[in-house]
């Protein structure tokens, strides 16, 4: 049983990630499991900067729930986009999990030092990723409340 089902709406997720392949087997792995998830891709740091303040082609867009940020993006590298995140009220108690292919422990250092929730770096084989995010799904669907959405202005 999920505690989240007294949720009258999907649970939304944005997914940075410039890896089609990545972001599609991330789609894929969600899409199993019977929450109900409203994933919103975005493809570089830019984008993923504009989704989150509602700027550009984003304006409509709605607060995730939940970030999944790959570190090594074009445009603005992850690590920007984190601290844009954790410098904004509306957005600082989003959590964040960095989904990598850096195992690099001055990046792993770097993202918490920026206020990441967890880092996980990817694993190179096909079912061992499918099985990081359907794990990843699980704890952050299913173990850990996440933080209510209260977004003054009624933007909920």
């Amino acid at each position: 049983m999920s505690l989240h089902q007294h949720m009258d709406r999907p649970l939304r997720v944005l997914l940075v990630e410039d890896n089609p392949a990545d972001a599609e087997l991330t789609r894929e792995a969600l899409e199993e499991n019977r929450i109900s998830v409203d994933l919103s891709v975005v493809s570089d740091g830019v984008k993923a900067v504009e989704f989150l303040h509602r700027r550009g082609p984003f304006v409509a867009a709605r607060r995730p729930d939940l970030i999944v940020l790959d570190l090594n993006l074009p445009r603005l590298h992850g690590k920007e986009v984190l601290a844009s995140v954790r410098a904004a009220d509306h957005l600082r108690v989003v959590p964040v999990v960095i989904l990598t292919s850096s195992s690099a422990a001055k990046d792993v250092r770097e993202s918490y030092e920026l206020g990441a929730n967890c880092y996980v770096t990817k694993p190179l084989e096909l079912h061992a990723f499918q099985s990081i995010v359907r794990t990843l799904e699980a704890f952050w669907f299913n173990v850990v409340r996440l933080p209510p959405y209260d977004e003054p202005g009624g933007r909920a």
